[in-house]
């Protein structure tokens, strides 16, 4: 897995203060996307035992509430084992910090998927450039879903977070 960036004390992607990686590689091409940069799966760096210590320096604050993989896509297909090992690891090393998920595909594509075994939060669907609305909280347009993935995988439909 590649990655551009290690966000720390970020408050804009996802619930309380949050580490993210940004990963590259994306196949969605959203029109009007604010990361073009990351859709190049070559690009950015190798994610390496400094990346991963960086990230676990942040989890180790006990006022970071968990990480969020955004990106580039971290359901690109090139990206998935790398992301479902790394959340493995952190969901054992760190039980109580919550993992949110960005992705372009939509939630029934990837429900399945072992990543979301350790997942809280996926933030699902195409960013849609004429639905932009930016009093949106936690997404780009109303097309996409905020979904508590606990939640929607014991009632069998989707359930947003926050709802109860």
């Amino acid at each position: 897995m590649r990655y551009h960036n290690i966000t720390k004390d970020d408050m804009l992607n996802g619930d309380g203060l949050r580490v993210v990686l940004w990963v590259a590689g994306c196949g969605h091409h959203c029109k009007g996307c604010q990361n073009p940069i990351t859709w190049d799966p070559n690009g950015g760096i190798p994610f390496d035992d400094a990346a991963k210590a960086e990230i676990f320096e942040q989890l180790d604050k006990d006022y970071i509430s968990g990480i969020t993989f955004s990106g580039g896509d971290p359901l690109y297909e090139a990206n998935r084992a790398d992301v479902t090992a790394l959340a493995k690891e952190i969901k054992e090393r760190y039980p109580k910090k919550d993992i949110w998920v960005y992705t372009g595909y939509e939630w029934e594509s990837v429900c399945d998927l072992e990543l979301m075994d350790y997942t809280d939060v996926v933030v699902d669907g195409r960013f849609i450039l004429a639905q932009r609305d930016v009093t949106l909280e936690w997404k780009g347009s109303p097309n996409q879903r905020v979904i508590d993935v606990k939640k929607t995988r014991a009632r069998g439909e989707v359930v947003l977070f926050g709802e109860k």
